[in-house]
């Protein structure tokens, strides 16, 4: 109950803050290119519920036809627009409305899309007994994950046999140790990583 609280009072906060801000990116957006301001993708929430995630749209449209996983910052299906919003974060901001109807927490792991639940070992899939998060340990240590995929010969591989084992590893761990303190923690690292 108390988190549940917090993801309210928090989300509200952020986005009438950034209002303004919010509302500069979708313009800047839709000047850029067409398609819309938003990009919306049905990823697996807790208990393996399927919901609608959105973010602001930082690649050009159909971009995901060619592929679910983004390979380094200056992926060409990304808009110049689009770069900046993904090197702040502030492309996942529009997620403050999943945490405000309830299909997302601001910390817990980061929701995944189908293909790659489906790979998931019957311990793997203990991230799915909480709601998904905006931010998380796994957030924070992959930071820069897309560079990571831009090194990789085989990205995908990559993703699949290293960088995801390795995520799932950090949300077992933040299941078993959560609390607000470590929340509150985990948020103060996500800003500052962001920063740096």
């Amino acid at each position: 109950m108390i988190k549940r609280i917090f993801d309210i009072f928090f989300s509200l906060i952020v986005l009438t803050v950034l209002s303004p801000v919010l509302l500069f990116v979708i313009i800047f957006i839709l000047s850029e290119s067409n398609g819309g301001a938003f990009f919306h993708q049905i990823r697996v929430g807790k208990d393996g519920k399927e919901f609608r995630l959105h973010k602001f749209r930082t690649m050009k449209p159909a971009s995901e036809n060619s592929g679910q996983l983004t390979v380094g910052m200056r992926d060409s299906r990304i808009t110049k627009v689009g770069y900046y919003l993904r090197k702040s974060k502030l492309d996942e901001m529009p997620q403050l409305w999943n945490i405000l109807v309830g299909e997302m927490s601001v910390v817990g792991p980061r929701p995944e899309v189908s293909k790659y639940v489906a790979m998931y070992s019957e311990q793997q899939r203990q991230v799915l007994c909480v709601k998904p998060g905006l931010t998380d340990y796994a957030s924070i240590k992959y930071v820069k994950e897309n560079e990571i995929l831009e090194k990789s010969s085989n990205p995908e591989q990559t993703y699949i046999e290293e960088i995801m084992p390795e995520k799932l590893a950090l949300n077992i761990q933040y299941i078993q140790e959560k609390s607000m303190l470590v929340d509150l923690k985990i948020i103060v690292n996500t800003a500052l990583a962001i920063i740096r």
